[in-house]
């Protein structure tokens, strides 16, 4: 095990979009990152973009879905690293938009699989090495997404799971007070990623519509995580919106 650093991070989905954003602004905060996805080569593009003067980066391969790789990854991370300061649990996958009764149990329990039982197994292996370190605590950030207020059209594995994650974020931040563990969840919208490039031509409403939706730059998320983790233990963010300011969220759709 090497000396331990003063900051150590994990985010999940790191080979792309909001994870590798969020990976490489702690990165360049001064965090070490260990980086967590399904593709190596995307993993490694990550770690690519670390800058010089930040913390190190460390790649590993899991599915977080899978309770055995879940564990792996953490004894991974704390053997390199020592301890766990933040846990950015952000991994998640989405069902083809198809009407809810056209949906097989296969793709609803996939996206379960990831978005909800991945977060909780992620969540469970950062409590178990946080509130046994020295000094004891950490903090948690989970992705809950606008989907974790109100669904697009044919979204119901996405949301359902989303606003799961609510109710995971509030057990968490309850039950992880007596450890000096904090845990808070960041609800974005529209960030300009590959995942929502097709807003850019125009995506379905509630109204039957096609209509192009804004979006943000993604740094702007990364910026709103470094934030929340930057707060001392006795300072939480509980949950933060981040969203496109025209995106047609707030009001009647």
């Amino acid at each position: 095990m090497s000396s331990s650093p003063s900051r150590i991070a994990l985010v999940t989905g790191a080979g792309s979009g909001i994870g590798r954003a969020v990976a490489v602004a702690l990165q360049a905060a001064g965090y070490c990152v260990t980086l967590a996805g399904r593709r190596s080569a995307e993993l490694e593009k990550t770690a690519s973009l670390a800058s010089p003067r930040g913390g190190r980066m460390l790649a590993i391969p899991t599915d977080i879905g899978n309770a055995d790789s879940v564990a792996a990854l953490f004894a991974r991370a704390h053997r390199e690293f020592g301890r766990l300061d933040l846990l950015f649990n952000n991994a998640g996958i989405g069902a083809p938009a198809v009407p809810m009764e056209d949906l097989t149990l296969e793709q609803w329990n996939a996206v379960t699989a990831v978005n909800l039982t991945g977060a909780f197994l992620c969540a469970q292996q950062a409590i178990r090495i946080m509130k046994a370190q020295e000094p004891r605590g950490g903090r948690i950030i989970n992705n809950g997404s606008i989907s974790a207020h109100t669904p697009r059209p044919n979204s119901a594995p996405y949301t359902a799971t989303k606003h799961a994650i609510t109710g995971l974020t509030k057990c968490i931040s309850l039950d992880g007070r007596k450890y000096d563990i904090a845990c808070g969840q960041i609800d974005i919208g529209n960030a300009a990623t590959d995942m929502t490039e097709r807003m850019t031509a125009g995506v379905p409403q509630a109204n039957g519509t096609i209509m192009v939706e804004p979006r943000m730059n993604v740094q702007h998320v990364a910026d709103a995580v470094v934030y929340m983790a930057g707060l001392p233990l006795e300072a939480n963010v509980l949950f933060m919106t981040v969203m496109a300011t025209k995106m047609p969220f707030a009001g009647r759709g």
